[in-house]
């Protein structure tokens, strides 16, 4: 199967930063300048070389007027880039202008000074020059935080980097900027206690924000980054649209006139923020441009931010502006990413035409509120992560689907309407359970955001389904005198599957594909599942997936395969995934075993004419190619079928897994892995070739998941030319009906079936076709929530009567 680019590395929750669903435990921060606890000094060197006292601590201080209560209170440590906090517990009382130290752990230098008396004891061994200091209230809120060194993260710039004689100390304690860098000073550690004098912070004011002052369309600019990058600006005014546990979204309520240029910004708090939809704000801060998905988001567009905000609301429950209605209001290009091929999309100087290039006009939208009137479903809904990839319900005018899907039919055909609606911002669960064809019924509201290489909605409020009641296709059943050959991608079965799984795969092979005479299935895991153990053989899948057959009232199947060498063939590590046929053997239909295949032995062709047969069956075509590096050997079989000798490949390509994203940073995208299915695609071509030297009238069937479309050059490569040339049945139907898989909603072709002339030209017409051959796509799983794989399954039926 297709790999997505860079899906899904952290959380369900994707909105921007940090993929906020994981930021407390990864290192939380204010969300705003604390009005009580501070973080007034810490210090980490504590009995190292040189340290002028034994022991780490941390000082705190109440800027507050009110005293505070420690009852259930932390003091919370990370390393500099560390996810698990360590915890000391404190109690007592701060008084307003009071401080307070927690002795953390003793260094090795017992001889140093000892601090003085201290208010609270931990056992923290603190970095002495980098980490995460953090003051966590009994509800798990942090109060305030301090990042230090090389610290990840931090409240604006991380405060200097410390050493065995240096500590961090709040320049005046009585002030918090949420700025690390601008609110503390290096120098000898000073620690003071709850004897000290307090500290009248009553007459204190705040300095006033620094920066620019700019309106939210000029922070976000034409283009995909902001002019602004990397600069403080100020008096930054708009209503708050939409609120996430890491920040808030503004949008202006005085656009300017400029289309290009959006009017809505994240302002990012890292934790949960004190505005509430409907609050006319303020804000100074920052601007950022945050480029998610970690070391594998570099080819993800970033989003604009404003980062360590101080934010002034002025009014609340005011209206919010009005969604702009996709496909109604604003139209986006129907089949143009990218019109031109400018590598970065972000670098300086590129063109940004939002009515050319639909990543520009979705860009256009950022941070906006946008809605789609009567969207329809183009991919079903991943409920793991609560999306639901849509169109408009108008002006859509790709090339659409049996079901109202959109059909990827050509590189130049991206369907670059698309969006993905996302839930992180509703209840669990709220995202409706929609296949494809379905409609979202009235206006869908959300604001445009873009994370794992696609331009999100993150929907407001639950949408309304109304289905289309979507039915799972039934093929015919084979008739007499027909061979009935198919392919099915079984996405990853393993023993460990829940019984529900194999009995509804059962109910496909046996009901939906009618039984077929022989099914290649691939990606069919060792009998130890993911358990990367070293286990290769795969009888107990195999097995129990042939039991639920029976069981179904498939009757009794037969397999062969050949169990790969361990950790080899790529796929889920320690699945070991492989090709199995099974096949029926009630029917006149043989296998003919001839014995020798192993992993690495390469099966041949002997004898011509009538009598040309596999050196081995099954068989592996060239296992030692280079192109089959850490990817699916062929699988290939020799059958007779009522006097006539049929030889069956079965693939598995190469996956996607590293190709650009179609929206993504680089344009025009490269398809990287596209290189190892051409090199496939040539030594399954050479070895059909092999058997069409030996006997042109050879019966040949290549079939499987190729991993890459029907238009492409891979299927190209496969179909050869001349008279030997294959026949590649998913260009053989109509275009609405060319699908096998559907990613991020495009519908598309990953798996085939190719046939040889002998079998392409068959002399007898078939169900009225004209033809020899009946091909069908089997549409029962890639358009449905509830899928059991991520593929549909193909079947060919053959009349194909003692001619060889």
């Amino acid at each position: 199967m297709p790999v997505a680019p860079r899906r899904r590395l952290a959380s369900a929750v994707t909105v921007s930063s940090l993929a906020v669903a994981t930021a407390l435990s990864l290192a939380p921060s204010a969300h705003a300048a604390s009005s009580s606890l501070v973080i007034a000094e810490a210090y980490g060197g504590g009995g190292n070389s040189g340290a002028p006292f034994v022991a780490d601590f941390v000082e705190l201080f109440n800027r507050g007027e009110t005293p505070v209560d420690l009852t259930g209170w932390t003091v919370q440590y990370w390393s500099a880039a560390g996810t698990t906090p360590q915890k000391t517990e404190l109690s007592g009382t701060v008084a307003p202008g009071g401080r307070y130290l927690v002795k953390e752990a003793d260094g090795a230098n017992t001889a140093a000074p000892a601090l003085p008396t201290v208010d609270a004891t931990g056992t923290i061994a603190m970095s002495a020059a980098s980490g995460r200091v953090a003051i966590v209230n009994p509800a798990g809120e942090v109060v305030d935080l301090l990042g230090y060194g090389a610290a990840s993260v931090s409240e604006g710039a991380a405060a200097p980097g410390t050493s065995n004689t240096t500590s961090d100390a709040r320049t005046n304690p009585c002030v918090d900027t949420d700025n690390n860098a601008a609110d503390f000073t290096l120098g000898a550690p000073a620690p003071q206690n709850a004897t000290t004098a307090v500290v009248d912070c009553s007459g204190t004011t705040e300095p006033p924000p620094s920066g620019t002052t700019a309106t939210i369309a000029q922070v976000q600019g034409a283009s995909h980054t902001s002019p602004f990058n990397g600069q403080k600006v100020k008096d930054v005014k708009g209503v708050v649209t939409a609120v996430s546990s890491s920040g808030f979204w503004i949008q202006s309520t005085t656009p300017d006139d400029d289309p290009a240029t959006s009017e809505g910004v994240f302002v990012f708090t890292r934790t949960a923020p004190t505005v509430g939809v409907g609050d006319e704000v303020t804000v100074a801060g920052t601007v950022s441009e945050f480029r998610g998905g970690g070391a594998d988001g570099n080819d993800n567009l970033t989003t604009t931010e404003i980062t360590a905000p101080t934010t002034t609301v002025g009014s609340s429950n005011n209206p919010l502006p009005a969604p702009v209605v996709l496909g109604v209001d604003r139209v986006a290009p129907q089949q143009v990413v990218r019109s031109d091929d400018p590598g970065s999309v972000d670098k300086p100087g590129v063109t940004f035409d939002p009515t050319k290039n639909a990543i520009d006009f979705d860009e256009s939208l950022e941070g906006m509120r946008v809605g789609l009137r009567d969207a329809t479903a183009v991919g079903p809904t991943n409920a793991s992560f609560g999306e639901l990839p849509v169109v408009p319900g108008q002006k859509v005018t790709a090339q659409r689907s049996r079901t109202g899907g959109v059909v990827y039919g050509g590189y130049d055909q991206p369907n670059a309407q698309r969006l993905i609606l996302d839930d992180p911002l509703l209840p669990k669960g709220a995202m409706p359970l929609a296949n494809v064809g379905d409609t979202l019924t009235g206006d869908t509201v959300g604001v445009m955001d873009y994370s794992f290489g696609n331009f999100h909605v993150l929907l407001t409020s639950q949408p309304t389904l109304a289905s289309k009641n979507l039915q799972r296709e039934t093929t015919k059943r084979a008739g007499i005198t027909q061979l009935a050959v198919a392919t099915f991608n079984v996405e990853n079965l393993a023993p460990s599957d829940p019984a529900t799984k194999y009995e509804r795969l059962a109910g496909q092979i046996t009901h939906n594909l009618q039984r077929p005479d022989i099914l290649a299935l691939e990606e069919i895991q060792d009998n130890s599942g993911a358990a990367n153990d070293g286990v290769v053989d795969s009888t107990t899948t195999v097995n129990k997936l042939l039991a639920a057959v029976k069981a179904a009232g498939g009757g009794t199947y037969q397999a062969r395969w050949i169990n790969p060498t361990d950790g080899t063939d790529g796929g889920q590590p320690g699945g070991n995934i492989r090709q199995v046929f099974i096949y029926r053997a009630d029917r006149g239909l043989k296998f003919v075993d001839r014995p020798g295949g192993s992993a690495t032995t390469a099966t041949d062709v002997t004898g011509t004419g009538r009598r040309t047969a596999l050196t081995q069956s099954p068989g592996r075509i060239d296992p030692g190619n280079a192109a089959w590096k850490d990817s699916r050997k062929p699988l290939v079989g020799e059958f007779s079928w009522r006097g006539s000798s049929v030889f069956v490949v079965a693939n598995h390509f190469a996956s996607k897994g590293g190709d650009d994203p179609l929206f993504g940073r680089w344009q025009q995208p490269t398809r990287f892995s596209e290189a190892q299915r051409h090199g496939q695609a040539t030594a399954v071509r050479g070895f059909v070739d092999k058997l069409l030297r030996a006997d042109a009238k050879a019966n040949v069937v290549v079939l499987g998941d190729i991993n890459d479309f029907e238009f492409s050059k891979t299927a190209d490569l496969l179909v050869g030319s001349g008279s030997n040339a294959l026949t590649d049945l998913p260009r053989t139907v109509e275009p609405k009906e060319r699908y096998s898989y559907v990613f991020d909603g495009n519908s598309q072709i990953l798996d085939h079936i190719l046939i040889s002339k002998s079998l392409a030209t068959l002399p007898w017409p078939i169900e009225r076709l004209g033809k020899g051959y009946a091909y069908d796509i089997v549409h029962t799983n890639s358009e449905f929530h509830d899928q059991d794989s991520d593929h549909d399954p193909q079947v060919v039926r053959l009349n194909l009567v003692g001619l060889h």
